[in-house]
Formats: C-alpha cells, structure tokens, sequence
C-alpha cells in the first residue's frame, strides 16, 4: 500500500481526518458494530431484570393505580408505562433496570436533543410512551437513533462551530461539536451498562 494509499483510508475512517469525520465516525464504530449488536435478542425478563435482587432499582412499569403510592415521586409516561424519577436525584443515584436505562438513552439523550437542534418532534420524559416490551424499546432506540445521527450527519465542520443554544442551559455557548461528542460519551458508557446487566442477567444466581 502506497503512502497516498494510506493517507486516504485512514482520513475516511477519521483518523487526522475533519471534525464532521471524527465525531461520526467514533460513534458509529461503537454503536454499529459494537453496542447495538450486544443488544439482539434481548427478553423482556433482562429488560425488566432488577440489578439490586430487592426490588428497589428503578424502572419501567405499568401505571400506579390511583390512589396507591408509587414507588418515587415522580412519574415519567402519558401511556400504560410510567418511568421512576426523583428530583433531584438521590446521593447514592439508585441502581436501574435495562428498561429505564433505555428510556433514559432514548428519550434524554435522543429524542429530546433531535427535537431541540434537528427539528424533531416534542419529547420529553413526562409525556413519553415508555417500551412495556424489550422490542418495543428496541424499536424506539433504532428510530431515535437514527434520527439524531442522521441530523449530525447534516453537520458540516463550521455548523459544529455553532453554539448549542439555550436548549443545552448553562451550556448554551458550548458547540454543537461539545454536544454531540457529549451525546457520543452518554452512548457508549450507557450502553456499556446495559451489555454489563445482560452479562449479570446471564451469570445471575
């Protein structure tokens, strides 16, 4: 392989290439063929799998029943499926389940942000329709995904330059190259959790 060779495969996988190159091309590397992979065949028994033997990680479930307590302050879902959150967050953060996790990835990190800078449509973790299935949330994850990526991917090196805006609060003057290298950190380390839970899932007793 000549030099010239070299030069233009590594560029095309990002390596010394452009900002655009780089960014998509760690995330994509991780998630494609790594990450999303780790997820086939996932059952509603691991989505659902309760890390802390005890009943107490947070997850999704089905909607409290009025007028019985449910299991945290608040409540996250507009349909069958509510989400466990307390704000602010408790110091130790709680253990969680796939299921919560999912949620989290694909409505926090994904369809939050593709609504706030890609045009997407209005999410928000209250009035989401939480998975009540592990395809469901599989499906969910696929669609936001790829939503998002397709919008960074419309990012050129100067439109990485922009300022995030006021959707990102006290760091509204951040880049939209600082979020989405952000939301490519989220990925990986959140989905790194899920695979270590199917790991336990498997090992579990």
């Amino acid at each position: 392989m000549t030099s010239n060779e070299t030069t233009r495969n590594d560029q095309s996988r990002g390596v010394g290439g452009d900002l655009p190159t780089v960014l998509l091309d760690q995330i994509e590397l991780h998630v494609r063929e790594q990450l999303r992979p780790r997820l086939e065949g996932l059952t509603d028994e691991e989505y659902f799998f309760d890390p802390s033997g005890a009943g107490r990680a947070w997850t999704v479930h089905p909607r409290t029943p009025a007028g019985e307590q449910p299991p945290t302050p608040v409540q996250g879902g507009s349909g069958a499926m509510t989400i466990d959150f307390e704000i602010p967050a408790p110091d130790p953060a709680p253990l969680t389940t796939i299921a919560w996790r999912l949620g989290h990835i694909i409505v926090g990190l994904l369809a939050m942000r593709s609504h706030s800078h890609l045009g997407g449509p209005p999410a928000d973790y209250i009035s989401w329709d939480y998975a009540a299935t592990a395809t469901e949330a599989l499906a969910q994850f696929d669609a936001e995904y790829e939503r998002w990526i397709t919008g960074v991917r419309a990012w050129d090196a100067e439109d990485l330059q922009v300022a995030a805006g006021e959707a990102e609060g006290p760091w509204a003057e951040h880049s939209r190259a600082t979020l989405v290298a952000h939301i490519n950190r989220e990925l990986i380390h959140h989905l790194a959790e899920i695979a270590l839970l199917r790991d336990l899932w498997t090992h579990r007793g």
